[in-house]
């Protein structure tokens, strides 16, 4: 099973000395001198620290800022290291990290002593809460009492540290604190504890006291306090990545553009189905397990929700998870396809799904049914049931009764939405009173029966036949039977003029036929004989006040009545006199001066409202009268007619016609269509438009359309559908895709552009396009994709033949990862992608380039981490390894694994060995497991068992362990390592000893063991020639027992001495004889053989030399070897004595070794793989390089190629315009073809030939011109005397032209100074045009204007004075218009002010009024005459006085007339200055 994977550690300062920072830094503000304690009693005690400028080795090197703690020394080698203030104790320096790491320990080297107290503080939240890690203090009990001081007992327990605050060392004293101590041991590395603990984003080291000498606490003086301050060398803060075991790598947080080499980066590249910048959650539907740190061997990997297909999102929940049995705790969100369910696995309610078809499928709708959820019947049917097979129910609703708006049924009740006069549940009856069901608009008519011949308003549903009265016929009952009447509407209305007076005491007067004049207390008495009917009748009597007073303006315009309480029961023929007194109400008396006004006594029977269901708020209607309450603007009785002034009666009344006031006749409409009656030239339901083609209303204006279009907006007068491709507010421009001058009067129209060819060609790429008159060209406005004058090339990033009819650029298929606007990123006309951006290789860019591995198409390839001493040797060449190049996982060499063959299998060791890793072959039983170490090979032994494969005996010891083991007792003093051969068992001795234990003073030393003294160095002159002698001596023994053994000596047989014995006979005879030339042939032959004997001397003597080099080299290396058996002994002793003191402090050497090579490795792998190591940067800058040399080679073969045929064909053009000839010399360079020479060519005496008389070269027209020249010397030489005469005449024109030509000039000057100031007058002449002519011009402005005018002194020239007249004059035209709308604003207002103090005198008259009632109401009716007017006044000012007519009290009265005195004020004062301002520009004339 897969387990925890961690990133690297390293320092965590390395990339970031920006985020590094501290509160006291020496130098900052200026140079500032400081002593070192130990250089008190030398010369140099005292230096300057100067740190405005960060440290430069060769400029700056006496800046000591915090950055420079992060690398110990600089490109020279020199120390470099920050320092604080002198004399200031709280000194922190803080690092903040941009997002959580894993912090592991910290290292700190001072300069100076180290700090007599400080804190270690550590933030995991971004630096707003901080928790200490550890105090260290020189005296913890003084410094900080309430620390413990005791020795660490719980891995995260804060205590306080003394070792580390000691005044000694002075100098690279370190301060080392590690998060876990290996002290303690820790159960679960992977708890939320240790997490916690080790999870660091800010990082605070805490300087709170200084080491003294103690003279500092009796004089702070700056001199003394030069030598107190905090130095550090080198500080590193240990750490790696955060990402709860589920990364191995990480990367730069966005914002981060570092990328130092060894930096550790802070954004994790997650594995497991994680997401986050530290890995700390699930990844997007992968919420089926919860989220856990790795362990070791368990990733606890996010797994993937299990929706069915039907969602692409989830939750986790503990609860599910939980009752699962820790299976399952995903939980589906938003499932689609109408399931529902944890997994999406069932159809949600009123869905069902086939059973045939898998649990993925989309669960459907039932027959009648539809909606997204299906929850929604089909148009058509209701009643959406759960039993119901079909899912709904059918409407069945009469087609004839029912509206054709919306659904025909309601969804729920099934209840048809029947017409106006439609009922029934499914809209198949009328209503009460309406007859006849059809396709009409309200389905039914009215039966309309007569009131007054039917016995109701009800009638036959088929026919509309009325139950008539008696006598009354017709359908509507409203015809009278032959020989019968109708009575008249007012039948039993009795007039209060026809009644007798109650009293005579009591005056009544009669007003003629309207009204019975009643005084207060009278009464009248009616007189009823006619009863038709025997029934209950209610009496009703109408009236009127007398008086219509102010306060009671509603009396003038209604009738009053009063109904009795109660119906009086009148039967027919009798007679019945009813009696009524008319009195005021609630008094005793009566008043002399009251009368009332009696219209009539009315008797008239309850009946129903009928109120119009669509006019009418309700059913219900008023008592008497029967009103009905109607809808707005909607009048009758029966609510059933639009009041006047408007129309459309409809379930929601009237609508005002609203007609407009300049554009209407009058107010009333059409009450069925709207149409108000317009005036001429207007037009639209309320007269509220312009007739087609103008615009503006109510100032009607033509559209102004350039002849393009008939129509415009009738409020903003842009043009409708604009013709001759043309576009704009007044077509006045050409569509996109055409260009010209659509002006009208220009003589231009739109043509298409050419693009490259028209739009409606079929080959046309440019949006529009456009002229330009500079170059006279004709410039497109290409489409996405082209490119070029006339978009016949495609934009960098596509591809295709655009040039080509039907050719079309296409999108370069490159999956995003090349540069859209780098015209070389892809082949214009293939497509192929060329260069590749994101470490993405092949044709389309669609896979990583080799040594890169990752999602291609995500722009994710990540260079392949191969360790090449575990990889296979044909898979990494040049430092490039190739991986596989989705998963990255690297091809490792045999027993080799890791995704980046970084390890040896279990079992296995001897890495970076080219055959792989070899078995361990730990013996069994002899050794405690199979494993052994990676890098030695060495098995853990039993005890008693040694040996790389516990084979052999244990350490210091010697034989056979299967028989016994016996110890090797070398002595210590003179051995050089305690293990013996283990074999023998003796002992390596040093050089002053022997034996077999090595206890014995070896041969030329002396003594007693161990005092071993050399001997004399005359001994080793005699020891190695006794030695030689020994040597020799043994060698012809040897030799002597070879000739006794075989009888012959060795190298010499019997043919060779055979031979010699005939060449020794030879020479005695040749010396016997006396042969002279034999003679002299041997002695060269022999002194031949000496010659070579000579030689072979030589090189024995070279042999010689050589082998004495090699000599010194052995013993050199025999010295190194006793050197490297001295270090593995004393290795040993080393090793004997961490056995003897514990492991606990070994295991933290091995570590800190361990830490040690690592980093070393990861420096040298920086440095040869990283990607901004020398090599990589070689490497890249060689094939960059390469690549342009081949992609330049053959351009610049053809270039020379083409030069060289240039330059032949320039030089035979050069030699034919210079010679004459084309050259082409021969072998002998006489150039036969060529009589007047050229390049190359020469004649018979070898000089060079080219030219001459008849060659048309340059040389042939000089000779000729040469011939022209001397005949012209004889010319000149007879003419002379004649130019000296003329030379008189010249120069004295020579003078009258030079007077001529400075005229001239002159004259020139001051016409380009006469255009440029008439250029620059009429630019400031049309600027004050414009500026006159804007709309928000304010005074102060024009008076500024008017002043720079008047100062400008104007240029001589009349005709720019008379222009500027008529500017001015005109501008004095626009500002008399201005001053006649002041004039009638003024009069208008002054005509209020009149009113409003009229109106104000007849209140304050009417108020002064108290007891005279007749004078009161004439002041009233004066005042109210006074308002109307005031009124009708006011609507014709100005628009914000239109509230004056509200004003009723004095005060509000006196501040409007302020306001209105102030208004005018301002106006007289505005109309003064604009007059000032005309005169001004009068006098200008």
């Amino acid at each position: 099973m897969e387990g925890s994977c961690y990133p690297a550690t390293g320092n965590l300062l390395i990339g970031r000395a920006i985020n590094l920072t501290a509160t006291s830094t020496c130098g900052l503000e200026g140079p500032e001198q400081y002593c070192i304690v130990s250089h008190l009693q030398d010369l140099n005690k005292c230096f300057k620290c100067d740190s405005q400028k960060p440290y430069d080795a060769y400029h700056h090197d006496n800046s000591h800022r915090v950055e420079n703690v992060i690398y110990q020394r600089d490109g020279r080698g020199e120390l470099t290291w920050w320092q604080s203030v002198n004399g200031e104790e709280n000194v922190s320096i803080r690092l903040n990290l941009e997002a959580e790491f894993h912090f592991t320990h910290l290292i700190m080297k001072f300069k100076t002593f180290r700090p007599a107290a400080m804190i270690i503080e550590r933030s995991s939240d971004f630096g707003h809460t901080w928790k200490p890690y550890r105090y260290f203090a020189y005296n913890c009990t003084k410094t900080f009492p309430r620390i413990p001081a005791h020795l660490l007992r719980f891995i995260d327990e804060v205590i306080c540290e003394e070792r580390y605050s000691d005044i000694e060392p002075s100098t690279e004293g370190e301060v080392i604190y590690k998060v876990l101590d290996p002290a303690i041991h820790v159960r679960d590395p992977y708890s939320l504890d240790i997490q916690d603990l080790l999870r660091i984003t800010n990082l605070r080291i805490n300087f709170t006291k200084l080491h003294t000498l103690g003279d500092n606490l009796l004089d702070r003086r700056p001199d003394v306090l030069q030598k107190y301050y905090y130095a550090l060398y080198e500080l590193v803060v240990r750490g790696s990545c955060f990402c709860y075991g589920h990364a191995s790598e990480c990367t730069p947080v966005p914002g981060v553009t570092s990328r130092d080499p060894g930096m550790i980066h802070g954004r994790c590249v997650c594995k497991h189905n994680t997401v986050g910048l530290n890995c700390e959650r699930c990844r997007d539907f992968y919420h089926d397990a919860p989220w856990r740190p790795a362990e070791t061997d368990n990733a606890h990997t996010c797994r993937e929700c299990n929706c069915n297909g039907h969602s692409n999102q989830c939750h986790f929940d503990m609860a599910v998870y939980l009752a699962t049995g820790n299976i399952s705790g995903g939980v589906c969100d938003n499932c689609l396809h109408n399931t529902m369910g944890r997994k999406c696995e069932t159809c949600k309610h009123f869905y069902y799904q086939d059973p045939t078809k898998d649990i993925r499928d989309p669960c459907r709708c039932k027959q009648n049914v539809k909606g997204q959820r299906c929850d929604y019947c089909k148009e058509g049917h209701y009643g959406l049931s759960l039993d119901n097979p079909l899912g709904c129910h059918p409407c069945n609703c009469d087609p004839r009764g029912i509206t054709m708006i919306g659904a025909p049924c309601d969804q729920i009740s099934g209840d048809c939405s029947c017409k106006r006069y439609v009922t029934g549940r499914y809209c198949n009856q009328c209503l009460p009173e309406h007859w006849g069901l059809s396709n009409d608009l309200a389905g039914c008519r009215p039966c309309d029966c007569d009131f007054g011949g039917a016995t109701n308003n009800k009638c036959r549903m088929d026919n509309g036949q009325c139950d008539c009265r008696p006598h009354l016929i017709g359908r509507q009952c409203s015809e009278v039977q032959p020989a019968f009447f109708c009575a008249s509407l007012d039948y039993n209305k009795y007039e209060a003029e026809e009644a007798i007076e109650r009293q005579p005491g009591q005056m009544v007067t009669w007003t003629g036929p309207g009204f019975a004049r009643v005084k207060d207390g009278a009464g009248l008495e009616f007189t009823i004989s006619n009863i038709p009917y025997a029934m209950e009748y209610d009496i009703m009597i109408r009236y009127e006040p007398e008086v219509c007073g102010l306060k009671h303006l509603r009396a003038c315009f209604e009738t009053w009545f009063v109904e009795m309480p109660r119906p009086f029961c009148f039967e027919p023929n009798n007679q019945y006199v009813v009696s009524i007194r008319f009195q005021r109400h609630a008094v005793s008396h009566r008043h002399l001066t009251a009368f009332t006004l009696i219209d009539s006594f009315e008797l008239f029977i309850s009946a129903a409202c009928q109120c119009d269901p669509q006019g009418s708020l309700s059913a219900e209607c008023d008592r008497v009268g029967g009103q009905c309450h109607c809808k707005p603007n909607v009048i009758g009785r029966k609510c059933d007619q639009c009041a006047p002034g408007t129309y459309g009666f409809g379930p929601h009344g009237c609508t005002v016609c609203d007609c407009h006031s300049q554009g209407s006749v009058g107010h009333q409409c059409d009450p069925v269509t709207g149409q108000c009656p317009c005036r001429h030239g207007a037009t639209g339901r309320q007269c509220s438009g312009c007739q087609p083609g103008q615009w503006g209303f109510p100032n009607c204006r033509q559209c102004q359309c350039n002849g393009h279009a008939e129509s415009c907006d009738p409020e903003t007068g842009a043009c409708y559908e604009c013709r001759d491709y043309t576009a704009g507010q007044l077509c006045e421009r050409c569509v996109n895709g055409f260009y010209g001058n659509p002006i009208l009067g220009s003589g231009e129209h739109c043509r298409p552009c050419p693009c490259p060819g028209h739009p409606d060609s079929g080959h046309s790429n440019g949006a529009s396009c456009h002229t330009d008159y500079a170059s006279n060209q004709i410039l497109c406005q290409c489409g996405n994709g082209y490119a070029g004058p006339r978009c016949n090339r495609c934009a960098p990033g596509y591809y295709g033949v655009p040039e080509q009819p039907g050719g079309m650029c296409r999108p370069c298929q490159c999956n995003r990862n090349i540069d859209p606007q780098d015209p070389e990123s892809c082949d214009p006309q293939t497509g192929q992608c060329l260069r590749c951006l994101y470490n993405t290789d092949g044709h389309s860019c669609s896979e990583c380039k080799p040594g890169y591995y990752g999602n291609a198409l995500a722009q994710d390839c990540r260079r392949c981490t191969c360790v090449t001493a575990g990889t296979i040797d044909g898979y990494c060449t040049d430092g490039v390894c190739h991986c596989d190049k989705r998963t990255g996982q690297c091809p490792c060499k045999p027993n080799i694994i890791g995704h980046n063959c970084d390890n040896c299998a279990p079992n296995h060791w001897n890495f970076g060995s080219d055959a792989g890793c070899e078995p361990c072959e730990c013996a069994q039983p002899n050794s405690l497991s199979t494993h052994c170490n990676r890098f030695s090979g060495q098995c853990h032994c039993q005890p008693g068992f040694g040996g790389r494969q516990c084979t052999e005996c244990e350490a210091f010891h010697w034989g056979d362990p299967r028989v016994r083991c016996e110890e090797c007792n070398c002595h210590p003093l003179g051995s050089e390592m305690a293990q013996c051969d283990r074999v023998t068992g003796a002992c390596v001795c040093k050089k002053e000893a022997s034996g077999s234990r090595c206890e014995e003073c070896a041969r030329g030393f002396t003594g007693i063991f161990p005092k071993c003294i050399p001997c004399h160095p005359c001994f080793q002159l005699w020891d190695d020639a006794v030695c030689q002698i020994n040597r020799d001596l043994t060698h012809i023994k040897d030799v002597i027992a070879m000739i006794l053994e075989k009888g012959v000596v060795p190298g010499v047989s019997d043919s060779r001495i055979r031979q010699l014995e005939k060449k020794l006979a030879q020479i005695h005879d040749l010396i016997r004889n006396g042969d002279r030339e034999g003679i002299y042939n041997l002695i060269t032959e022999i002194a031949l053989t000496d010659g070579r004997l000579m030689g072979v001397s030589r090189e024995l003597n070279v042999t010689a030399d050589l082998d004495n080099a090699l000599k010194r080299n052995l013993t050199a290396l025999e010295k190194e070897l006793k050197d490297l058996n001295n270090t593995l002994h004393r290795l040993q002793r080393e090793l004997k004595n961490y056995h003897t003191a514990g492991l606990a402090e070994q295991l933290e050497n091995i570590r800190k070794y361990y830490q040690i090579s690592q980093n070393s490795e990861q420096r040298c792998n920086a440095s040869v793989y990283g990607p901004q190591s020398p090599v990589e940067q070689s490497e890249d800058t060689r094939k960059r390089t390469e690549a342009l040399l081949k992609e330049r080679k053959d351009s610049f073969m053809r270039t020379v190629t083409a030069n060289k045929k240039s330059f032949d064909t320039f030089l035979f053009f050069l030699c034919f315009k210079v010679c004459g000839g084309h050259g082409n010399a021969s072998a002998n360079s006489s150039c036969p073809d060529s009589p007047c020479g050229g390049a190359g060519c020469r004649d018979s005496d070898g000089v060079l030939k080219c030219g001459g008389k008849g060659c048309k070269g340059t040389v042939g027209a000089s000779l000729k011109a040469l011939d022209n020249a001397e005949d012209v010397h004889k010319n000149l030489t007879a003419t002379s005397e004649e130019l000296q005469t003329i030379a008189k005449k010249v120069n004295g024109c020579l003078f009258e032209h030079t007077q001529a030509k400075d005229t001239l000039d002159k004259a020139q000057g001051k016409k380009e100074l006469f255009e440029n100031s008439n250029k620059m007058l009429k630019d400031f002449i049309q600027k004050i045009r414009d500026f006159l002519n804007e709309e928000g011009a304010d005074p102060e402005s024009i008076e500024k204007v008017a002043q720079q005018v008047l100062a400008i002194s104007l240029p001589v020239n009349r005709t720019v004075i008379l222009n500027i007249i008529e500017q001015i004059k005109a501008n004095i035209a626009n500002l008399t218009n201005v001053e006649g709308v002041f004039n009638h604003t003024s009069e208008q207002l002054a005509k209020i002010k009149d009113l409003l103090k009229r109106a104000q005198d007849a209140k304050a008259q009417a108020e002064r009024v108290s007891d005279n009632i007749n004078k009161t109401k004439e002041a009233l009716e004066t005042s109210q005459n006074a308002i109307t007017k005031a009124e009708k006044k006011i609507t014709t000012a100005l628009e914000n006085l239109k509230n004056a007519q509200n004003i009723t009290n004095t005060q509000k009265m006196q501040q409007q007339r302020d306001e209105l005195a102030d208004l005018e004020k301002n106006v007289t004062e505005v109309r003064e200055y604009i007059r000032v301002k005309v005169m001004s520009y009068n006098n200008c004339q």
